[in-house]
């Protein structure tokens, strides 16, 4: 373990993964206005969309929509998802950026609920992507290992199978030009603790040292801010996370299955414990309430309501002096 890092990355995920778990219609301009007061927060990375199948994920049907409506800031990168091929094409032909990038699923009965394809079929899918990459110049930096901690229909997944996946990763990157830089984690299903990530980043770390990890951490069962933490001990720096704690993977198989660790809690940690993240927590407090009255329900982060510190001590003082 090290010390703590100076400073991380933290990339916003509510928008794109938040609103496709939403069971109501969210209307385009109420997307593109989170999206846009999210830009207003020193956020540098937001997602905003997925092309995926909109019978699968009705609430990404709008996502040329919400897309070419973004009034955009320079200095932001506004990303969009893609899951295969088709996603892809629909991706590049649009305003956002798409990340050139190699996905692994863990556990082949995941894939096949969350992409419609087994671990094979899906890396045989991913050559063509590859192929697209290189034809188009684009780089591919980062490869994704998705429900890298457990898996809700398979159990506990074995350390020596994720490193497998991402040998996978490694070497479809190789054979077609490319060389990694990081691998992100990524857990839908809520099942990292601090321990299991501590053991994975260092299994990780020991096989390929020269590796970046970066970490997609859900706090399903409770244990996202904890599990992150283990991350920063581990020297990660950099984190998705969803304002307010919107969201959820719809294809997880848990009843009311929570999203990313919160943008403004995760941030707010990191910021007392002296680890920069360049972001405004007071704006980012402002956009987790517009995030709850988009919903139109409570969502699971806690500063929006306990506030800061900050905030707090103010108060106090101004108490003790009355």
């Amino acid at each position: 373990m090290s010390d703590l890092p100076k400073r991380v990355t933290i990339d916003e995920e509510g928008p794109r993964e938040g609103f496709q778990s939403e069971k109501k219609a969210i209307p385009v301009a109420a997307k593109v206005r989170l999206i846009e007061a999210l830009a207003d927060t020193g956020l540098k990375r937001i997602a905003c969309v997925s092309y995926v199948n909109p019978k699968r994920v009705p609430t990404m049907a709008d996502a040329e929509d919400v897309a070419s409506q973004i009034r955009r800031k320079p200095g932001i990168q506004y990303s969009a998802l893609w899951l295969n091929q088709q996603g892809l094409e629909r991706a590049l032909r649009g305003p956002l950026h798409v990340d050139g990038g190699v996905r692994i699923t863990a556990s082949d009965t995941f894939s096949r609920k969350n992409i419609g394809k087994s671990v094979a079929d899906a890396l045989v899918e991913q050559r063509m992507s590859l192929k697209t990459f290189s034809d188009r110049g684009m780089p591919v930096e980062w490869g994704v290992v998705l429900g890298a901690f457990g898996c809700n229909f398979e159990g506990e997944l074995s350390t020596d199978l994720i490193l497998s996946r991402v040998q996978s990763i490694l070497d479809e990157a190789e054979l077609a030009g490319f060389t990694l830089k990081g691998i992100k984690l990524t857990d839908a299903m809520g099942w990292a603790t601090p321990r299991s990530v501590e053991r994975l980043i260092g299994a990780i770390r020991s096989k390929w040292p020269d590796l970046e990890i970066a970490l997609h951490l859900h706090d399903t069962r409770g244990t996202g801010i904890s599990s992150a933490y283990a991350g920063l001990r581990m020297g990660v720096t950099k984190f998705d996370a969803s304002v307010a704690g919107l969201g959820g993977c719809p294809f997880a198989a848990t009843d009311g299955a929570a999203g990313n660790i919160c943008t403004e809690d995760f941030a707010f940690m990191c910021e007392e414990m002296g680890v920069e993240t360049g972001l405004d927590i007071d704006r980012l407090i402002d956009v987790a309430k517009l995030a709850e009255e988009i919903v139109g329900r409570s969502l699971p982060g806690h500063l929006m309501r306990g506030g800061t510190l900050k905030a707090a001590k103010q108060r106090a003082a101004e108490r003790a002096a009355a």
